[in-house]
């Protein structure tokens, strides 16, 4: 199983609880989907910024990258 697979299974029971506990029907399934996996996407992107070693970037810049990819896709950090 890829990484992209684990999220995209990850988003996928987010999504289901998610319509279950709201009660909401089949068709918000799809755009509730796709709105948690690219954010699952972004914020796995995120933390590879931040955890790269210090022989690329001093901490400060690898958490500004961090901060910059969170903040061009609007998802919080």
């Amino acid at each position: 199983m890829t990484r992209i697979d684990a999220l995209e299974a990850e988003a996928n029971e987010f999504t289901i609880n998610l319509i279950t506990e709201r009660f909401a029907g089949i068709g918000q399934y799809h755009q509730a989907f796709s709105k948690q996996f690219a954010e699952l996407i972004i914020r796995e992107c995120a933390q590879v910024c931040r955890d790269q070693p210090n022989i690329y970037a001093m901490k400060a810049d690898r958490d500004n990258c961090a901060l910059a990819i969170l903040e061009h896709f609007g998802v919080e950090g």
